[in-house]
């Protein structure tokens, strides 16, 4: 037990976590058949937080429309829809599914985001899934302030509002209906990410099953902290609950802290945004979201001047945006899970411009056709460097489409065989065409 900046910290109790890194084979397929029964009875759904433009990326569209120049050109939100279809094919495959296995996608947007992203979607047909299993929702926003606690206005007769943050998910669930949505579907799980993550296993099957099989009413997918200094938010115990410690509010002796049984940093489930949910515990949110505490974001705020009724852009901060988090929930579950994962396999965001060489898509691309190099060599395959692979970012130009493997499962006619980039795989009949 730690005490830092007023907090007490302890670290996460062994019996509400796990990791994939340590788990056996046998573990992590029990785990996977689990939640694939779950998908086989249409009892999963998932929740995608994409409210942000991609400004940063030098971009006005929605950031799920963003192209990390992949081979395919294919954008983030198709990648990550069909990934659900891949998985819906997976789990039809399980021994009594259903007739017809769906995912139900639900799109958190925000105002300014939902009609470009709608638009995406239905220009695109729904990326190949059905247009009336994916149901787009607007997250909420909160007024403004000034720094003295008074009501910003963008205009005489309106007030200046922003998004209230991926922790409005909550109560945008409820005020718009999806929650009674997901009722009527029977859904009783619900897998929840972020969009800017490119190597998302949307749904993950394993993920799913490793909570289910937890009896949690919450989870959180973690990886391992690459260092003490790096500078994300950690899930451990704060004054004996569940909570998520931002890296500036955690002290350089907490933060180097040692576990002497593994030698792990003993705070380094390092935060990605990527959790799972009962729809009970979605349901309960409304009777403690009173005791949910707003933060405080200070920033530049477009807002009437009253003296001359003009509308100012200022040039430095002058106001406060109130936002939620979406892991601010985490104190009142009564079941948590943490879950581990590999880095290099699930974790790779898009947060900055290209050229940047950190988190940029340049290093999104770089992480997926890694990936892919290691599925085709773990499935018994050799990569052959062609003469004309420019191999951008170091990495080998071979792409698989999520319609041929979710997470290099099927990949068994590559044994023994050969492969050249550059090169993009489509399907498992291109596949088969193209290894010698």
């Amino acid at each position: 037990m730690l005490n830092s900046q007023s907090a007490t910290l302890e670290p996460l109790p062994e019996s509400c976590f796990d990791s994939i890194l340590e788990a056996s084979k046998d573990k992590i397929q029990e785990w996977q058949t689990i939640g694939l029964n779950q998908m086989a009875q249409n009892k999963v759904a998932v929740i995608l937080l994409a409210g942000g433009q991609g400004t940063r990326l030098g971009s006005s569209a929605p950031k799920g429309c963003y192209n990390i120049n992949l081979p395919s050109s294919k954008p983030l939100f198709q990648l990550q829809a069909e990934r659900i279809v891949k998985l819906q094919q997976l789990a039809q495959q399980q021994p009594g599914a259903v007739a017809n296995v769906t995912i139900p996608w639900y799109v958190m947007t925000s105002g300014p985001t939902r009609p470009a992203t709608v638009a995406f979607f239905q220009e695109n047909d729904y990326f190949g899934l059905s247009s009336e299993n994916i149901v787009f929702f607007e997250q909420g926003t909160l007024p403004c302030l000034t720094f003295d606690g008074k009501i910003m206005m963008e205009s005489k007769s309106q007030i200046a509002v922003a998004p209230d943050g991926n922790g409005g998910v909550y109560a945008s669930l409820r005020g718009t209906g999806v929650l009674a949505n997901m009722a009527e579907r029977n859904i009783e799980y619900l897998h929840a990410y972020c969009v800017d993550n490119c190597l998302v296993r949307v749904a993950d099957p394993v993920f799913i099953g490793y909570c289910v099989q937890k009896n949690a009413d919450c989870g959180a997918k973690v990886v391992r902290k690459t260092a003490p200094e790096e500078p994300v938010g950690v899930v451990c115990l704060r004054n004996s609950a569940f909570n998520v410690i931002e890296y500036s509010e955690i002290d350089a002796d907490v933060a180097h802290a040692i576990n002497p049984k593994n030698g792990q940093l003993s705070f380094g489930a390092a935060n990605i945004v990527n959790h799972f949910y009962t729809l009970d515990f979605l349901n309960r949110v409304e009777s403690f979201e009173g005791d949910l505490e707003y933060h405080i974001a200070r920033k530049k705020i477009k807002s009437l001047d009253f003296q001359t009724g003009e509308v100012i852009a200022p040039k430095q901060v002058n106001g406060m945006k109130l936002e939620m988090f979406v892991f601010d929930v985490f104190p009142f579950t009564e079941r948590m899970a943490v879950f581990e994962v590999d880095r290099r396999e699930e974790f790779s965001p898009l947060k900055n411009a290209p050229g940047t060489g950190q988190d940029c898509p340049e290093t999104s691309r770089r992480d997926i056709l890694q990936q892919h190099v290691r599925f085709i060599e773990a499935a018994g395959g050799k990569i052959v460097i062609g003469e004309d692979d420019e191999q951008i970012e170091g990495a080998p130009t071979l792409e698989l489409s999520p319609l041929v493997t979710y997470s290099g499962e099927g990949l068994s006619i590559v044994a023994g065989k050969s492969i050249r980039t550059p090169i993009k795989i489509n399907s498992l009949e291109e596949l088969a065409r193209a290894v010698f």
